[in-house]
């Protein structure tokens, strides 16, 4: 199997299935994503998480958890396919990010890093500009609901709802928020309350 037909399989997953995360770990231990640019998908295996936030562990564990709860929700996007290589890819900037400051593990940037990285990992497989911008437009942007959350500076609403529409930014962003690990019933209503609140500002500045 050839990097394509290795895209083709994997857009096929993600459309398809209800639990991709199993047959991506199956295309895994098969050794299909052992060439560049998908071994950097198996990559993120190395990169630790700060275990407050991600009990689950390290960052191919919470991406893979991430594309189930994205599989969930993929009905509800305008644009399934755009929403589903988001939600694999949303992370990849935390490759080149990730660092131990004061003993904390942390991944400042991976976002815009992400956005950048997953543009170039798509081009590799396509010259659709339409579809490769809003994959890179959903990872660029999945942070903001919890920097609206946490009133934090990085909070870009302009630019966001210029370049994305914030329904999907709105969908990848619970489906990351519940792609973890030990995650309680009142965490999950808790994270879609966040959403609802993220989803009521943008209606009111649209």
């Amino acid at each position: 199997m050839n990097n394509i037909d290795t895209f083709n399989k994997v857009e096929k997953i993600l459309l398809e299935s209800k639990k991709p995360s199993k047959e991506i770990q199956e295309l895994i231990r098969e050794g299909k994503f052992n060439n560049d640019p998908f071994n950097i998908i198996v990559k993120l295996s190395s990169i630790e998480q700060n275990p407050k936030y991600h009990p689950e562990g390290n960052v191919l564990n919470h991406v893979l958890m991430v594309i189930d709860e994205a599989s969930k929700r993929k009905d509800y996007s305008k644009d399934k396919r755009a929403f589903m290589w988001g939600a694999l890819l949303h992370d990849i900037g935390k490759l080149t990010t990730t660092r131990i400051r004061k003993n904390r593990i942390t991944s400042y940037n991976h976002d815009i890093e992400g956005e950048k990285m997953a543009l170039s990992f798509l081009s590799n497989f396509t010259e659709d500009i339409v579809f490769k911008n809003k994959v890179s437009k959903l990872v660029r942007y999945h942070m903001q609901p919890l920097f609206f959350d946490k009133n934090l500076p990085f909070f870009k609403n302009k630019e966001m709802l210029e370049e994305v529409d914030y329904k999907e930014v709105a969908l990848l962003s619970i489906s990351d928020r519940l792609g973890r690990g030990n995650i309680s019933n009142e965490d999950i209503n808790n994270e879609k309350e966040k959403i609802e609140k993220f989803k009521e500002y943008c209606r009111s500045n649209t």
